[in-house]
């Protein structure tokens, strides 16, 4: 994510506020759910597939040409002089060279790959990156994120999933094909008002934006 995210968005210091409501502020996101609902990420995506498809397919010509070229020397080898056999090693060797190169070009560290990602889902990250905290700011000292590839949260409630609201600040209604999430929630809203006691004294949980009362997060091994 970009800057800090899928790393905590405030920082956890924050938890040692002396007030125990508000050590209780603390709400997490999905950023791996928020982008598979953006259009714009899945197009970026598939342009990077489409883009790496390319590349990759070039690269295997080149091997292919070189497989060709060690084929034939191989087969002829013993008809060639040594300084033809010479001459044609040299040229395999470059030929293997330009292959090496041309990976690292498109797929190395900072290759075109990376670059074109950087181009294309940075700005869609900043953007995630911006509601989370137009969202969480006010309201919420800390913000998890349990998308990313590591977590170290063991429990989730579900009540403090504040993903759907990111998704409607970036104006996109949550769930599959528009369909699901708390579309009555109010931005930045404590989640213990959703708690409030009823008129028979007990409590009315809020509706889960995608069913179950929690989620189980495993610890990453």
């Amino acid at each position: 994510m970009a800057r800090t995210l899928p790393l905590l968005l405030v920082m956890t210091a924050l938890l040692a506020l002396s007030s125990p409501a508000a050590a209780q502020r603390i709400a997490f996101v999905n950023t791996k759910y928020i982008l598979e609902q953006m259009p714009e990420y899945g197009a970026a995506q598939k342009e990077l597939d489409r883009l790496s498809k390319q590349w990759q397919e070039e690269i295997d010509e080149r091997h292919q040409q070189i497989k060709r070229l060690r084929d034939a020397y191989n087969a002829e080898a013993i008809l060639l002089t040594e300084e033809m056999k010479r001459s044609r090693l040299e040229e395999i060797e470059e030929r293997e060279r330009e292959a090496r190169d041309l990976q690292k070009k498109r797929f190395g560290p900072n290759g075109d790959l990376f670059k074109k990602r950087q181009e294309l889902i940075q700005p869609i990250q900043d953007r995630v990156y911006n509601a989370i905290k137009e969202v969480a700011g006010t309201s919420y000292i800390a913000v998890f994120d349990i998308g990313g590839q590591s977590s170290n949260l063991l429990f989730a409630s579900e009540k403090y999933d504040k993903s759907d609201s990111v998704l409607r600040k970036l104006g996109i209604r949550p769930g599959k094909d528009g369909a699901g999430g708390r579309d009555d929630e109010e931005f930045g809203r404590d989640p213990e008002e959703d708690s409030a006691p009823g008129k028979d004294g007990g409590t009315t949980p809020p509706p889960s934006p995608r069913g179950g009362g929690g989620q189980d997060i495993k610890q990453p091994r």
